[in-house]
């Protein structure tokens, strides 16, 4: 992509009611304003709330809100120009149960208050394979506890991935740590149990996945 639409859609993100685009400095001092008021100040409504973590195009985003009226969902991520799609598709179509927030998801504690949060999906991210690299693998230990301090006490984490590495290292950790596994398949496709949000929602790099015969991995937790 290249600079100049870049900067355009920058702009337009800035314009988008639908998107929030806190200073990190704001956030690490505790002063951002939407924290434990989504429902009341952003949605509007009391709607339980549904998290989507590195949203990328805002795919799921999107089409979970589409699906599902009775709840509200956001798409998390740091690159705007990428999830700049999906809002505009949500003002485009209205789309009123649907919001996108431009931070870096290790701040997610301190974007939503205790309990604030009934589902968290993890679409498609960087397995962060290279040992170095294994503080920003979003099923960590430290994410975990992030993710519990944030979800209400029988909240939701779903895990959609292309990787084999980090199916399997998430279910080793979720045993270790005792945590509820719901549903687990190495193979969503040839799953006749998997949920059918799963399957019915594609998103453009898992299409790319698909077209090569990777298989897509699926698990469904509570962290206890």
């Amino acid at each position: 992509m290249g600079s100049k639409n870049k900067l355009k859609r920058f702009k337009e993100n800035e314009q988008f009611a639908n998107v929030v685009q806190p200073k990190r400095d704001d956030i690490t001092a505790n002063n951002f304003s939407l924290k434990g008021k989504w429902s009341a100040d952003f949605f509007k409504n009391e709607n339980p709330i549904v998290l989507e973590l590195g949203c990328g195009k805002g795919e799921y985003t999107v089409a979970l809100g589409k699906k599902y009226p009775d709840k509200n969902f956001i798409g998390v991520d740091i690159k705007g120009a990428r999830f700049w799609r999906g809002a505009k598709t949500g003002i485009e179509e209205n789309i009123t149960n649907i919001g996108f927030l431009r931070t870096q998801i290790e701040l997610i504690d301190q974007l939503f208050a205790a309990e604030e949060v009934s589902e968290i999906w993890i679409t498609f991210p960087d397995p962060q394979i290279k040992y170095k690299r294994t503080k920003h693998r979003l099923t960590n230990m430290d994410f975990l506890d992030k993710y519990q301090t944030i979800l209400k006490p029988d909240g939701i984490v779903h895990l959609k991935t292309d990787s084999e590495f980090m199916h399997g290292y998430t279910l080793g950790l979720l045993h270790g740590l005792g945590h509820e596994i719901e549903h687990a398949h190495h193979d969503v496709y040839s799953n006749t149990y998997a949920p059918e949000e799963v399957t019915s929602i594609q998103t453009f790099y898992e299409k790319q996945y698909l077209e090569k015969d990777k298989a897509i991995t699926y698990i469904r937790f509570k962290i206890n």
